[in-house]
């Protein structure tokens, strides 16, 4: 059933106005909505809708509200993103992905061996949101995840936003996520802002290693094979929900 993001004050008497352009044509023009068809529409307060279709006109379209119920298709914890973006279609598959992963945020870092240099990054922001947008329609998200604007380690981990930061780190580290998480019992609870900082292809410096020790900052290893930045992301944020329904469950 397709599933679209909706404004709240669109609600009224059991029905549903869509009107904004976009999803309008999405709706009418691309999948050739007709009256009696299923919608599942999602509004900002997080409140899913199950919907058919009454009316199409021109310009709008009325559904009408079958049921509704808060959306459980999101994390009970604060999952947040740090990377060094990349060039290519790299990139777009690791923003799509985290969004399906549950992420809450996405933080573009420039890192010593950024592949991409600043102003392309930043010419570049939009189009992820775009991404993000399109990948919490499709894998039907409670919300909507953001991609900030670009930032550095420096001022993200002294920030003082997160609960936990935690480095990906080939080479160097031992310790593994599961050796964390026995440590840190409280990692998912509801307060939780974790932070998950990946690096570039080239992998992070030795001046950034140093800096991570120094501000104490967990680095964890995916084990003993090197992986693609892209890969590392899709497998570091993999293992994470994983250890968030082990934890769920006990």
């Amino acid at each position: 059933m397709p599933h679209f993001f909706i404004d709240s004050k669109n609600i009224s008497d059991k029905k549903i106005t869509i009107n904004d352009t976009e999803t309008y044509r999405h709706i009418a023009k691309s999948l050739r909505a007709k009256i009696g068809e299923r919608l599942l529409l999602i509004d900002s307060n997080e409140i899913q809708y199950e919907t058919i279709i009454s009316d199409i006109t021109d310009k709008t379209i009325i559904a009408d509200i079958e049921k509704s119920y808060p959306s459980k298709r999101k994390l009970n914890f604060g999952l947040y993103l740090a990377q060094s973006p990349l060039r290519s279609d790299s990139q777009n598959t690791i923003i799509e992905k985290a969004t399906e992963l549950g992420v809450t945020e996405v933080y573009p870092i420039y890192t010593d061996n950024c592949a991409l240099n600043k102003d392309i990054i930043n010419k570049k922001i939009p189009k992820w949101q775009k991404v993000m947008f399109e990948a919490s329609k499709q894998c039907e998200r409670a919300n909507i995840p953001q991609c900030s604007q670009l930032t550095t380690l420096k001022d993200l981990i002294e920030s003082n936003k997160f609960t936990h930061i935690i480095a990906f780190c080939e080479r160097c580290a031992c310790e593994t996520l599961r050796d964390y998480t026995k440590v840190n019992n409280n990692l998912f609870n509801k307060n939780s802002k974790l932070l998950v900082i990946i690096g570039p292809e080239g992998g992070f410096s030795q001046k950034e290693f140093d800096y991570f020790r120094e501000k104490s900052i967990a680095m964890l290893t995916l084990g003993d094979l090197i992986l693609k930045a892209e890969t590392a992301v899709i497998m570091a944020l993999g293992n994470i929900i994983y250890e968030y329904n082990c934890a769920k469950q006990n």
